[in-house]
């Protein structure tokens, strides 16, 4: 019997390399990846859940807003922090949070965490990671506290302290050494606000306020600008200059009636 021999097996393939070559020289625009900029946090303790957020949403190199909320409320016994592109956190959360009242209203009971998970998931793997959304999913129920983490492309892991987002290393620095089981209310707060702010100085896509929500059985505290450590100061110097300070090279002065004038005789 003759065995058959199989072609061997190549690393890398180019072959799309020529064609994109092509695309390019005919027009074609690139596609870029988006960079985008967060730290999202959440921890575990004794009673419950606490999330954490910057309040930094950034455009490029431009902070759009200083001020912007970045945790979302799902059901009243759950929240969900929301990294990467605004657009799709917030209406992913806000998809979510529908399909979770519906689902509530229906079996008449209260909507476990992990439902929503699975919902989350579910949504961001249907689009293989082109709607730009990490989030931390925290909440309670009658498992007690519920902590995951949902990557955009719909991969999840259920741990005691999570951090996302662009500050994720500076914030997990932080809890890596900071975090401890069994905590209480005050102690899981101070090491997601030292996460938070961990995040804000050492990353540029980070910054502005320390948002935190705590999330016990039946109850929900959201502390927004629970800690503001970018408050801007009193400037020291002065910047006012008497006039004719800066020398005028040239001077030129257009009478607007003229303009006006001008533009009616050519549009006749």
């Amino acid at each position: 019997m003759a065995l058959k021999l199989e072609a061997p097996k190549t690393g890398f393939s180019f072959d799309l390399h020529a064609r994109n070559d092509m695309l390019v020289s005919r027009g074609a625009k690139v596609p870029k990846a988006t960079k985008t900029g967060t730290t999202i946090v959440g921890v575990i303790y004794k009673d419950g859940v606490v999330l954490g957020a910057d309040t930094r949403a950034t455009e490029g190199p431009i902070v759009a807003d200083k001020n912007c909320e970045k945790i979302h409320y799902i059901a009243p016994n759950m929240y969900c922090c929301g990294a990467g592109t605004a657009a799709d956190t917030e209406f992913t959360t806000n998809l979510i949070s529908s399909q979770i009242e519906l689902h509530s209203l229906s079996t008449g009971r209260e909507a476990r965490v992990v439902t929503a998970m699975t919902m989350l998931k579910q949504h961001l793997f249907r689009y293989q990671g082109h709607v730009g959304a990490a989030l931390i999913l925290g909440g309670v129920d009658f498992h007690g506290p519920q902590l995951f983490t949902i990557h955009p492309h719909g991969s999840t892991d259920k741990l005691p302290y999570v951090t996302m987002g662009s500050g994720s290393l500076a914030a997990m620095a932080v809890m890596e050494a900071k975090w401890q089981p069994d905590m209480d209310r005050q102690q899981a707060i101070d090491v997601v606000d030292e996460a938070i702010r961990a995040g804000i100085f050492n990353d540029l896509g980070s910054g502005s306020n320390v948002d935190v929500c705590v999330i016990t059985k039946g109850n929900v505290d959201y502390l927004r600008n629970y800690a503001r450590p970018n408050e801007r100061g009193v400037r020291e110097g002065v910047y006012t200059y008497a006039p004719g300070t800066t020398k005028v090279l040239t001077e030129k002065i257009t009478n607007l009636v003229d303009v006006i004038e001008g533009e009616a005789m050519d549009l006749s």
